[in-house]
């Protein structure tokens, strides 16, 4: 007789493992089916070219909850984080640069060159961010509660919230204007430096479909900062071993804990009797019978691809579903290298400060702006925001002694070309990257070796991220907290009884978090524990 498992995980990427993980933990017989090789979705190492294993998708890390990090032991499992410091450089086409440090003296004295105005300000400015931090990080772990219910969980869902909107006081009015203002406009408030805000500017728009001027993208600059490295808030670092290393520690605990995991088993339907979910189909025809079916796959994959929506969902929400924004506008460019850049603005072949941080190529808001509307008419940026890490420089293990790997994060890319097909501009749109890379370092054209290009369409085929959206949905004011996936449907289960999502297509939404997939899980164990999954 087939085996039959409480639980089936459709995907493992690193908030399927951990989903399964918290299962497991507590005695359901759990399954994880990925379609890939290896686990880990993005967040995965690989090695293109031999001797140099590659963040091939994720590339740094952040906003891993720490109570995740404590409960499935990733540091026991070899988890080692560098933190970086300076978390940011950014070189200007005048010679002149911009560092942020971890240590506020540091970066005073930087932001001074540009405005001793703003060098007084910028402690503050974090200060209140932190504050804003301090308000949000309890709801990351929250289940959204249903503003338009009346059970008493959503009920007291909404008064947490409610308290927590209280402690705020005076700093409510930068909390909303974060939910819902433009990047430039809260910068705008606070800076008078085009170079500081253009630094601070990049994290409001990485993996977006919008520039600094569209309003919804201050609330993206806020959730990248909300990460921690070793306690340290807004901190950024390089994971030892590779983004695929974060994945792997999950996956041994998982393992640990008594969950199957399976590579090379993509899913091809989730089967569905009588308005509830009991296994999947995978490709081959074996099929998998679950009390519990767990999709890591975002909303339009399992609902439109792996389920027959017209039979099996009411019409209401797979229009919903249809309707959620999955925007691609990222491509990701990965280097091997012969040296480190020699950057004009701050010379040097030996690991610096200048190699340390993300370096970011964006001199101005305007020039952020004008690599949008290109992409808004179907065009790729021919003058691209670029954000490049250079993990060598802290990790001896993923290359050769004496060579480095460079990744190097480019917006904008619509998924959608007006001209050409990704598979014929993709090369293209690398030449320029290393162009725009070389004014600044002259010596880095050279000093080339390999070079990976994944464009939009990439992502799509080889990480199942629809359009090559890296958080599985737009980040917008209205597909965040109770509205996302689908207003109504935000607890994380879905319309099929059994059927659960554990992606980043729900809250909080996209990074290399975990939440989605703790979140997830305590909601199926509250099921479970109900009885409506026996």
């Amino acid at each position: 007789m087939a085996t039959v498992y409480d639980a089936v995980i459709v995907g493992g990427g690193h908030n399927g493992l951990v989903t399964s993980a918290y299962l497991a933990g507590r005695g359901l017989k759990t399954l994880v089916l990925e379609r890939r090789p290896y686990v880990g979705g993005a967040s995965v190492t690989e090695e293109p070219w031999p001797g140099y294993k590659v963040s091939t998708a994720a590339y740094v890390i952040s906003l891993m909850r720490p109570e995740v990090v404590r409960d499935l032991r990733l540091k026991q499992h070899g988890l080692t984080i560098y933190p970086q410091d300076p978390p940011y450089f950014q070189p200007y086409p005048d010679g002149r640069h911009l560092m942020i440090w971890n240590d506020y003296a540091k970066t005073r004295q930087q932001i001074a060159k540009f405005s001793p105005r703003d060098a007084q300000v910028y402690e503050e400015y974090e200060r209140t961010l932190n504050r804003l931090a301090e308000f949000v990080e309890p709801l990351l772990l929250m289940t959204p509660p249903d503003p338009a219910s009346t059970r008493w969980r959503d009920l007291l869902g909404l008064l947490r919230m409610a308290r927590l909107v209280r402690r705020l006081k005076k700093d409510v009015y930068s909390e909303v204007d974060i939910m819902v203002g433009s990047a430039k406009d809260f910068l705008d408030s606070w800076f008078e430096s085009e170079e500081l805000k253009a630094l601070l500017c990049g994290q409001a728009v990485i993996g977006t479909f919008a520039g600094p001027r569209t309003p919804g993208t201050a609330y993206v600059l806020f959730h990248h900062v909300m990460g921690e490295v070793d306690g340290m808030r807004g901190c950024w670092g390089v994971v030892r071993g590779g983004m695929g290393q974060v994945s792997e520690c999950i996956a041994a605990e998982a393992r640990a804990r008594g969950v199957t995991i399976r590579c090379g088993a993509p899913v091809e339907r989730i089967l569905v009797r009588d308005g509830r979910a009991e296994g999947v189909v995978i490709k081959g025809g074996e099929e998998v019978r679950a009390r519990a079916v767990v999709s890591n796959a975002d909303p339009k994959v399992t609902f439109l691809r792996l389920l027959d929506p017209k039979r099996d969902l009411p019409e209401e929400f797979t229009r919903a579903v249809e309707q959620f924004r999955i925007t691609g506008s990222s491509v990701k460019v990965n280097y091997a290298l012969a040296e480190l850049p020699d950057f004009t603005a701050l010379p040097g072949k030996t690991p610096g400060p200048q190699h340390s941080g993300t370096i970011d190529i964006c001199p101005s808001l305007d020039y952020m702006e004008r690599a949008y509307d290109e992409a808004k008419y179907g065009r790729w940026s021919s003058e691209p925001f670029l954000e490049a890490v250079i993990p060598t420089v802290f990790d001896d293990s993923i290359a050769p002694k004496g060579r480095h790997i460079m990744s190097v994060f480019c917006q904008f890319a619509p998924y959608d070309l007006k001209e050409g097909t990704w598979d014929s501009e993709k090369e293209k749109f690398g030449d320029r990257v290393s162009d725009i890379f070389t004014r600044y370092a002259p010596n880095f054209k050279n000093a080339v070796l390999h070079r990976q290009v994944l464009s939009p369409l990439d992502l799509e085929r080889d990480f199942s991220l629809t359009h090559g959206n890296i958080f599985q949905g737009d980040m917008g004011l209205d597909q965040l907290f109770f509205m996302r996936p689908v207003p109504g449907w935000a607890d994380y289960r879905t319309p099929l009884r059994g059927l659960y999502l554990c992606g980043a297509c729900t809250h909080p939404g996209g990074g290399v978090m975990g939440a989605a997939g703790h979140n997830a899980a305590r909601e199926i164990l509250r099921d479970w524990r109900s009885g409506l999954l026996r």
